[in-house]
Protein backbone atom coordinates (compact mmCIF):
# COMPACT_ATOMS: atom_id res chain seq x y z
CA UNK A 1 0.00 0.00 0.00
CA UNK A 2 1.22 3.51 -0.86
CA UNK A 3 0.13 6.51 0.55
CA UNK A 4 -0.10 9.60 -1.36
CA UNK A 5 0.02 13.09 0.79
CA UNK A 6 0.22 16.61 0.56
CA UNK A 7 -0.34 19.93 2.98
CA UNK A 8 -2.91 22.40 1.97
CA UNK A 9 -1.38 24.63 0.34
CA UNK A 10 -2.02 22.14 -2.63
CA UNK A 11 -5.45 23.75 -3.48
CA UNK A 12 -6.64 20.56 -4.81
CA UNK A 13 -10.19 20.64 -2.78
CA UNK A 14 -12.04 17.61 -0.68
CA UNK A 15 -13.34 16.06 -4.56
CA UNK A 16 -10.05 15.60 -5.58
CA UNK A 17 -8.94 14.02 -2.37
CA UNK A 18 -11.64 11.42 -2.53
CA UNK A 19 -11.07 11.31 -6.79
CA UNK A 20 -7.19 10.23 -6.00
CA UNK A 21 -7.37 9.02 -2.98
CA UNK A 22 -4.66 11.21 -1.29
CA UNK A 23 -4.56 12.68 2.38
CA UNK A 24 -4.02 16.48 3.41
CA UNK A 25 -2.29 17.60 6.04
CA UNK A 26 -4.01 21.25 7.19
CA UNK A 27 -1.74 24.87 7.44
CA UNK A 28 -2.66 26.22 10.36
CA UNK A 29 -3.72 30.18 9.94
CA UNK A 30 -4.08 32.22 13.04
CA UNK A 31 -6.53 35.44 12.01
CA UNK A 32 -6.48 37.98 15.25
CA UNK A 33 -5.89 35.71 18.38
CA UNK A 34 -7.80 32.66 16.79
CA UNK A 35 -6.19 29.43 14.71
CA UNK A 36 -7.68 28.07 11.93
CA UNK A 37 -6.68 24.72 10.19
CA UNK A 38 -6.89 25.30 6.55
CA UNK A 39 -9.55 23.31 4.49
CA UNK A 40 -10.99 22.01 7.76
CA UNK A 41 -11.73 24.97 9.86
CA UNK A 42 -11.74 28.25 7.08
CA UNK A 43 -12.22 28.80 3.85
CA UNK A 44 -11.26 31.93 2.23
CA UNK A 45 -14.60 33.29 2.30
CA UNK A 46 -14.18 32.84 6.00
CA UNK A 47 -10.71 34.36 5.71
CA UNK A 48 -11.36 37.61 3.81
CA UNK A 49 -14.38 38.26 5.92
CA UNK A 50 -12.12 37.78 9.34
CA UNK A 51 -9.33 39.95 7.70
CA UNK A 52 -12.24 42.96 7.00
CA UNK A 53 -13.20 42.75 10.90
CA UNK A 54 -9.85 42.44 12.78
CA UNK A 55 -8.17 44.83 9.84
CA UNK A 56 -4.74 42.35 9.98
CA UNK A 57 -3.40 40.21 8.19
CA UNK A 58 -3.46 36.71 8.91
CA UNK A 59 -0.67 34.70 10.02
CA UNK A 60 0.61 31.13 8.74
CA UNK A 61 2.76 28.47 9.92
CA UNK A 62 4.02 25.30 8.80
CA UNK A 63 2.43 22.12 10.75
CA UNK A 64 4.71 21.04 13.67
CA UNK A 65 7.12 18.03 13.86
CA UNK A 66 4.71 16.25 16.02
CA UNK A 67 1.66 17.21 13.87
CA UNK A 68 3.51 15.44 10.94
CA UNK A 69 4.38 12.27 13.21
CA UNK A 70 0.88 11.48 13.97
CA UNK A 71 0.06 12.27 10.02
CA UNK A 72 2.81 9.65 8.73
CA UNK A 73 1.13 6.90 11.10
CA UNK A 74 -0.26 5.06 8.95
CA UNK A 75 0.45 1.22 7.18
CA UNK A 76 2.25 1.20 4.42
CA UNK A 77 4.59 3.29 2.66
CA UNK A 78 4.29 7.08 2.12
CA UNK A 79 5.17 9.43 -0.36
CA UNK A 80 4.44 13.57 0.84
CA UNK A 81 4.82 15.83 -1.95
CA UNK A 82 4.87 19.59 0.08
CA UNK A 83 5.38 23.29 -1.15
CA UNK A 84 8.48 24.58 -1.72
CA UNK A 85 11.01 24.44 0.90
CA UNK A 86 12.26 28.01 0.57
CA UNK A 87 8.41 29.13 1.12
CA UNK A 88 7.66 27.24 4.31
CA UNK A 89 9.42 25.12 6.81
CA UNK A 90 6.45 22.71 6.03
CA UNK A 91 9.11 20.64 4.42
CA UNK A 92 11.81 20.64 6.86
CA UNK A 93 9.27 19.82 9.88
CA UNK A 94 7.93 16.73 7.68
CA UNK A 95 11.83 15.35 6.98
CA UNK A 96 11.83 15.73 11.04
CA UNK A 97 9.04 13.65 11.39
CA UNK A 98 10.02 10.89 8.68
CA UNK A 99 13.20 10.71 10.25
CA UNK A 100 11.97 9.05 13.18
CA UNK A 101 10.60 6.82 11.38
CA UNK A 102 12.17 3.45 9.27
CA UNK A 103 14.28 4.38 6.48
CA UNK A 104 11.94 4.78 3.30
CA UNK A 105 8.67 4.52 5.43
CA UNK A 106 7.66 8.29 4.32
CA UNK A 107 9.76 9.64 1.39
CA UNK A 108 9.43 13.58 1.87
CA UNK A 109 9.26 15.44 -2.15
CA UNK A 110 10.18 18.94 -2.06
CA UNK A 111 7.84 20.13 -4.63
CA UNK A 112 9.63 24.07 -4.99
CA UNK A 113 6.19 25.18 -5.80
CA UNK A 114 2.83 26.02 -4.56
CA UNK A 115 -0.99 25.77 -4.67
CA UNK A 116 -1.87 23.64 -7.98
CA UNK A 117 1.74 23.92 -8.79
CA UNK A 118 1.96 21.33 -5.82
CA UNK A 119 -1.02 19.79 -7.09
CA UNK A 120 -0.08 18.98 -10.38
CA UNK A 121 2.83 16.58 -8.99
CA UNK A 122 -0.23 15.14 -6.44
CA UNK A 123 -2.08 13.78 -9.39
CA UNK A 124 0.63 12.82 -11.07
CA UNK A 125 1.99 10.31 -8.19
CA UNK A 126 -1.60 9.21 -7.68
CA UNK A 127 -2.00 8.32 -11.35
CA UNK A 128 1.51 6.46 -11.04
CA UNK A 129 -0.05 4.53 -8.52
CA UNK A 130 -3.09 3.37 -9.69
CA UNK A 131 -0.49 2.06 -12.60
CA UNK A 132 1.15 -0.01 -10.02
CA UNK A 133 4.40 1.58 -9.78
CA UNK A 134 6.83 1.00 -6.70
CA UNK A 135 7.06 4.13 -4.07
CA UNK A 136 10.94 4.34 -6.03
CA UNK A 137 9.04 4.93 -9.25
CA UNK A 138 6.68 7.27 -8.15
CA UNK A 139 9.47 9.20 -6.54
CA UNK A 140 11.59 9.22 -9.26
CA UNK A 141 9.25 10.79 -11.55
CA UNK A 142 7.57 13.18 -8.89
CA UNK A 143 11.50 14.65 -8.45
CA UNK A 144 11.70 14.62 -12.79
CA UNK A 145 8.57 16.47 -12.76
CA UNK A 146 9.51 19.43 -10.23
CA UNK A 147 11.43 21.22 -13.14
CA UNK A 148 8.46 21.24 -15.30
CA UNK A 149 5.99 22.92 -13.58
CA UNK A 150 5.01 26.42 -14.57
CA UNK A 151 2.78 28.76 -12.11
CA UNK A 152 2.30 32.06 -12.49
CA UNK A 153 -0.52 34.33 -11.27
CA UNK A 154 -1.70 37.78 -11.57
CA UNK A 155 -2.36 39.80 -8.04
CA UNK A 156 -5.43 42.04 -7.52
CA UNK A 157 -4.14 44.33 -5.12
CA UNK A 158 -1.33 45.29 -3.28
CA UNK A 159 -2.87 45.67 0.13
CA UNK A 160 -1.68 42.20 0.66
CA UNK A 161 1.67 41.51 -0.57
CA UNK A 162 2.44 45.00 1.19
CA UNK A 163 0.73 43.76 4.91
CA UNK A 164 2.56 40.79 4.02
CA UNK A 165 6.22 42.83 3.84
CA UNK A 166 6.53 41.28 -0.27
CA UNK A 167 6.61 45.14 -1.15
CA UNK A 168 6.85 48.77 0.26
CA UNK A 169 4.19 50.84 1.12
CA UNK A 170 5.57 53.17 -1.87
CA UNK A 171 5.35 50.04 -3.95
CA UNK A 172 1.63 49.55 -2.68
CA UNK A 173 0.40 53.14 -3.14
CA UNK A 174 1.94 53.69 -6.51
CA UNK A 175 0.33 50.24 -7.40
CA UNK A 176 -2.92 50.97 -6.75
CA UNK A 177 -2.73 54.71 -8.05
CA UNK A 178 -1.09 53.42 -11.05
CA UNK A 179 -3.68 50.41 -11.28
CA UNK A 180 -0.32 48.23 -11.97
CA UNK A 181 -0.90 44.09 -11.33
CA UNK A 182 1.93 42.07 -10.75
CA UNK A 183 2.03 38.55 -12.39
CA UNK A 184 3.73 36.61 -10.18
CA UNK A 185 5.84 33.06 -10.71
CA UNK A 186 7.67 30.60 -9.27
CA UNK A 187 11.02 30.23 -9.99
CA UNK A 188 12.96 27.09 -10.64
CA UNK A 189 14.56 27.54 -6.96
CA UNK A 190 10.85 27.54 -5.80
CA UNK A 191 11.36 31.04 -4.85
CA UNK A 192 8.58 33.74 -5.93
CA UNK A 193 9.56 36.33 -8.40
CA UNK A 194 7.67 39.23 -10.90
CA UNK A 195 6.88 38.28 -14.05
CA UNK A 196 5.81 41.21 -15.74
CA UNK A 197 3.82 44.22 -14.37
CA UNK A 198 0.14 45.41 -15.92
CA UNK A 199 -0.81 48.77 -15.88
CA UNK A 200 -4.63 49.35 -15.98
CA UNK A 201 -7.46 47.27 -16.39
CA UNK A 202 -7.48 43.52 -15.27
CA UNK A 203 -8.42 42.01 -18.75
CA UNK A 204 -4.79 42.93 -19.97
CA UNK A 205 -3.47 41.25 -17.39
CA UNK A 206 -5.61 37.75 -18.22
CA UNK A 207 -4.49 38.49 -21.64
CA UNK A 208 -0.90 38.38 -20.85
CA UNK A 209 -0.98 35.59 -19.21
CA UNK A 210 -2.88 33.61 -21.76
CA UNK A 211 -0.36 34.93 -24.40
CA UNK A 212 2.22 33.55 -22.65
CA UNK A 213 0.33 30.16 -22.15
CA UNK A 214 0.06 30.18 -25.61
CA UNK A 215 3.77 30.57 -25.97
CA UNK A 216 4.23 27.31 -24.68
CA UNK A 217 2.10 25.55 -26.03
CA UNK A 218 4.91 23.44 -28.30
CA UNK A 219 6.31 21.92 -24.88
CA UNK A 220 2.84 21.84 -23.05
CA UNK A 221 1.52 18.50 -21.52
CA UNK A 222 -1.80 18.51 -22.54
CA UNK A 223 -2.90 15.72 -20.09
CA UNK A 224 -3.93 18.85 -17.39
CA UNK A 225 -4.19 22.19 -16.76
CA UNK A 226 -4.98 23.99 -13.28
CA UNK A 227 -6.67 27.36 -13.38
CA UNK A 228 -6.51 28.35 -9.85
CA UNK A 229 -8.31 31.40 -7.93
CA UNK A 230 -9.57 33.97 -4.70
CA UNK A 231 -12.73 35.66 -6.22
CA UNK A 232 -13.02 35.42 -9.17
CA UNK A 233 -14.87 32.21 -10.52
CA UNK A 234 -16.03 34.58 -13.94
CA UNK A 235 -12.50 35.26 -15.02
CA UNK A 236 -11.63 31.42 -14.32
CA UNK A 237 -14.23 30.04 -16.45
CA UNK A 238 -12.91 32.69 -19.10
CA UNK A 239 -9.66 31.49 -18.83
CA UNK A 240 -10.76 27.81 -18.64
CA UNK A 241 -12.17 28.64 -22.03
CA UNK A 242 -9.30 30.24 -23.69
CA UNK A 243 -7.10 27.68 -22.75
CA UNK A 244 -9.41 24.66 -24.19
CA UNK A 245 -9.66 26.66 -27.78
CA UNK A 246 -5.60 27.37 -27.46
CA UNK A 247 -4.37 24.22 -26.17
CA UNK A 248 -7.64 21.76 -25.98
CA UNK A 249 -6.08 19.64 -23.21
CA UNK A 250 -7.95 16.55 -21.69
CA UNK A 251 -8.80 18.81 -19.10
CA UNK A 252 -8.79 22.01 -17.50
CA UNK A 253 -9.54 22.08 -13.66
CA UNK A 254 -10.39 25.10 -11.82
CA UNK A 255 -10.19 25.56 -8.14
CA UNK A 256 -10.35 27.31 -5.37
CA UNK A 257 -7.04 28.86 -3.31
CA UNK A 258 -6.98 27.74 0.37
CA UNK A 259 -6.27 30.13 2.97
CA UNK A 260 -2.86 29.96 3.22
CA UNK A 261 -2.54 30.59 -0.37
CA UNK A 262 -5.24 33.32 0.07
CA UNK A 263 -4.03 35.11 3.29
CA UNK A 264 -0.40 36.29 0.93
CA UNK A 265 -2.00 37.10 -2.19
CA UNK A 266 -5.57 38.77 -1.43
CA UNK A 267 -8.53 38.13 -3.28
CA UNK A 268 -8.82 38.44 -6.88
CA UNK A 269 -5.82 36.39 -7.55
CA UNK A 270 -5.98 34.34 -10.58
CA UNK A 271 -2.97 31.67 -12.11
CA UNK A 272 -2.78 29.14 -14.97
CA UNK A 273 -0.23 26.32 -14.02
CA UNK A 274 0.39 23.17 -16.47
CA UNK A 275 3.75 20.95 -16.65
CA UNK A 276 5.99 20.70 -19.86
CA UNK A 277 6.92 18.20 -21.47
Amino acid sequence: MINILTDSTSDLGREAASEFNFDVIPLPVTVGEKVYLDGVEIEQEKLFELVGQVGTLPKTAAPSVGEFQKFFDRPGESIFIGISSRLSATIQNAKLAAAELPAGRVRVLDSLNLSTGIGLLVLLAAELRAAGKSAQEIEQAVLNAVPKVRTSFIIDTMDYLYKGGRCTALQAIAGSVLKIHPIIEVRPDGTLGVKDKVRGARPKGLQLMLDDFAAHLDELDRRRVFVTHTTSPDDAEFLKGEIMRLAAPDEVRITKAGSVIASHCGPGTIGILYMVK
